[in-house]
């Protein structure tokens, strides 16, 4: 398979590329706007600079690799700078998306997009595949519109829905709900973890094999990748704390109005797997799993 993969320098994008690499037998290109920062010679693979929001770009490259599969990662997932960035939202989510999707169906390749469970408004959480959408943030809305323009191109594709995806970054670029809490609980911090709100956590490794999966067998359709542990935050900084063996006689439980956001998040979301497992073999790691990997990566 020749796969073309965006946003290659962000947590997910690098959780491909490994995956990718360590299968050895794919023909990978790498692609992400600026300089490459994977930790990996470009001996086994390609690296192209691409911008999604530059449309002859996204054309030119696509059209350059001409790969059976584009995995498409990048996107401005930051839920509050989507509420204040409107227009670089629609752009990077939105725009991107349609051409790509123009892209695609000139050198008939099949695409994998990512999407959310930020779709919903959490209501009747945890969704599967056939749940109605309902957005209740402008980043859930821009994820929505690329979504719906997938459903109205001609091209093959699949959407992959995910959720709270946690992980480690070569270049520990981003935090996560674990080491936030190992660290603040460390240092004897006072902390407030949301109580009212469910999601189901998803390691980066994992989702990266959900998305390889898809791509592998061109399987069509909507997919939801995530955690198989349907969990509170303050649920996930427990079973942290009891992993690490540390005192949380200062974190609190707090409901979702203490805290003051600039965009609504869903209450209850959390994604029903049952579709990747049996169609496509998918086998995520519960929660605590994901925490024991993330402190080999670590050490």
């Amino acid at each position: 398979m020749k796969l073309l993969i965006t946003g290659s320098n962000g947590l997910l994008g690098q959780k491909l590329i490994k995956l990718v690499l360590d299968k050895g037998t794919d023909e990978l290109i790498a692609t992400a706007r600026g300089t490459n920062r994977l930790p990996y010679p470009e001996d086994n693979y390609t690296f192209d600079q691409l911008d999604i929001t530059d449309h002859a770009q996204v054309i030119s490259v696509i059209d350059k690799h001409k790969p059976d599969v584009v995995i498409h990662t990048a996107a401005m997932t930051n839920v509050d700078q989507c509420e204040t960035e409107k227009e670089d939202c629609w752009k990077q989510n939105v725009d991107a998306v349609a051409y790509l999707i123009e892209a695609c169906q000139s050198t008939n390749s099949f695409l994998v997009h990512l999407s959310t469970d930020f779709i919903f408004d959490g209501e009747n959480g945890p969704y599967d595949e056939l749940a109605e959408p309902n957005s209740i943030s402008f980043y859930g809305d821009s994820k929505l519109a690329a979504e719906k323009l997938l459903l109205e191109s001609n091209i093959k594709w699949a959407i992959v829905r995910t959720v709270l995806v946690y992980g480690i970054a070569h270049d520990m670029s981003r935090t996560n709900i674990v080491l936030w809490v190992k660290k603040s609980l460390e240092e004897g911090k006072q902390i407030k973890v949301v109580d009212d709100q469910l999601r189901s956590p998803t390691l980066a490794e994992d989702l990266a094999m959900g998305c390889y999966l898809v791509a592998d067998k061109e399987a069509e359709g909507i997919f939801n990748i995530s955690g198989k542990d349907l969990l509170t935050p303050y649920e996930m900084a427990l079973e942290t704390a009891k992993f690490f063996d540390l005192d949380t006689s200062t974190m609190e439980k707090a409901d979702a109005s203490t805290f003051t956001q600039t965009a609504k998040r869903p209450p209850r979301t959390g994604l029903l797997i049952d579709k990747a497992v049996n169609e496509l073999g998918y086998a995520p790691r519960s929660f605590v799993e994901g925490i024991g990997i993330l402190v080999k990566q670590l050490s």
